[in-house]
């Protein structure tokens, strides 16, 4: 796994989500590589609350589903801040993508990912610098 990547949410639910699968098996091996990696992978509070939003739109407790969000901060994760709504704004309108999608990209580009692991987003487009790899293909 590239030092460089950043885990779009929908990687995070696929891992989670014991029915979706060949999908989640593929991104619960994903997952438990990333967990393994050095440095370990980039995400934003963005996906955090995302995550923890449809995990427990799943029926997962709210205690259980915390607590994944909780063990996610130990990777490196990007603040929002001002500054990164702003950049967010930059990349929705440079890319004509969506606020959400901007916002991803804006937080990978400030962690300084390269890589973009995402199933929403265009696979293999690059976004300046930040390529999209869809790696439940």
């Amino acid at each position: 796994m590239p030092a460089d990547v950043f885990v779009d949410t929908n990687i995070l639910v696929y891992a989670h989500d014991v029915d979706a699968g060949v999908k989640h098996e593929k991104a619960r091996d994903l997952v438990a590589e990333a967990w393994r990696g050095s440095p370990l992978p980039w995400l934003s509070i963005q996906v955090l609350q995302e995550l923890l939003v449809t995990l427990r739109r799943r029926n997962v407790g709210s205690r259980e589903a915390r607590q994944t969000a909780e063990d996610y901060m130990q990777w490196r994760v990007v603040e929002n801040t001002l500054s990164l709504f702003v950049a967010g704004l930059d990349e929705m309108a440079r890319w004509q993508v969506s606020l959400w999608d901007a916002m991803i990209l804006a937080a990978a580009r400030r962690g300084g990912a390269t890589v973009l692991w995402s199933e929403d987003m265009s696979d293999g487009q690059d976004y300046g610098g930040v390529q999209v790899v869809n790696p439940l293909e």
